[in-house]
């Protein structure tokens, strides 16, 4: 099933905005995409979609079947939503390191949600690891299909309208496009359709620097939801990148309120990853340049962590 009615339909086509407030006038123009007008709040809409569909049409993912991923959150959200709409079984596996918000949106999209300790709230290539081998294993009972995003050519598949928007939108005007990595598939594909159109594009990956192993750094725990797995991702390919940002958890936090309070762009702390890492490369770009990146998800994800409750 590959029509687009009902909520499906409203998947995609996100406004880009030019920030104002945050970029120095010797910079150039950093515009964003606001992702978190897809239906769950997230970029991960697009991928999902993506992954259920092609599944489905490949009878890889059977009638009355269950679809099984892990998850930070918002690759579960966005799974839990299209599965919803196509009424396919869904289970998540995911932990308390991740937002009440997102596991609570989860069970209400209706997937079964199994939730693995970890290590005091923190992200560790320990726990994601964990993750992936619980999924693993509930993904071969009978009827089972393993969404395995992190492998998965169909998530970057997924991405492929996003490039598109993003050329339109600008006006074919895009000098630099940065992009936080997780499982590396929404760089890779939003660079595939920007370098077709222009092969001069700048690609930026953005990584915590708490554990910068793109950058040849060493796995540690961090804070960025979505973002650093502790492993370089089995299908990243370093050709994509031109240079790779590693930015500090506080600093991303600490952009993140900043966008809400200046730009009243409300977010998640990987999009204030993506906007540090912008804002450096259109320093090095200049004035009369345009860099874009994307406000992952929605702040609505994070209200109940630090980065926006005062407790």
């Amino acid at each position: 099933m590959t029509e687009r009615g009902g909520v499906l339909g409203s998947i995609g086509g996100t406004a880009l905005v030019e920030l104002t407030r945050v970029v120095p006038p010797d910079h150039a123009r950093v515009l964003v995409k606001v992702e978190s007008a897809n239906p769950t709040g997230s970029m991960k809409d697009r991928m999902a979609l993506s992954v259920v569909d092609r599944a489905t049409a490949s009878g890889r993912l059977v009638a009355n079947g269950r679809l099984v991923e892990y998850t930070g959150g918002s690759t579960g959200t966005s799974l839990a939503l299209v599965c919803a709409a196509r009424g396919i079984a869904m289970t998540v596996v995911t932990s308390d390191a991740f937002s009440t918000e997102k596991r609570n949106h989860m069970r209400a999209l209706g997937a079964e949600v199994i939730e693995l300790p970890s290590d005091q709230g923190r992200i560790t290539r320990e726990l994601i690891a964990a993750l992936m081998d619980r999924a693993r294993t509930l993904a071969a009972l009978p009827g089972g299909f393993y969404a395995d995003q992190f492998n998965n050519p169909d998530v970057v598949e997924g991405y492929a309208p996003l490039g598109e928007e993003i050329w339109d939108q600008s006006g074919g005007r895009v000098d630099a496009f940065v992009q936080a990595v997780g499982t590396s598939h929404c760089i890779t594909g939003v660079a595939r359709v920007l370098r077709a159109r222009n092969p001069a594009v700048r690609i930026v990956a953005v990584e915590p620097a708490e554990s910068a192993v793109l950058s040849g750094g060493t796995a540690g725990a961090h804070r960025i939801e979505g973002i650093g797995a502790g492993f370089v991702p089995p299908r990243w390919n370093p050709a994509v990148a031109d240079a790779i940002e590693a930015v500090p958890t506080s600093e991303a936090k600490d952009m993140t309120r900043r966008l809400a309070k200046e730009e009243a762009l409300f977010a998640g702390t990987s999009s204030g990853a993506n906007v540090i890492a912008a804002l450096r490369t259109a320093k090095q770009l200049g004035p009369d340049r345009t860099v874009v990146t994307l406000l992952c998800d929605s702040g609505l994800k994070y209200l109940s962590t630090d980065l926006y409750s005062p407790g």
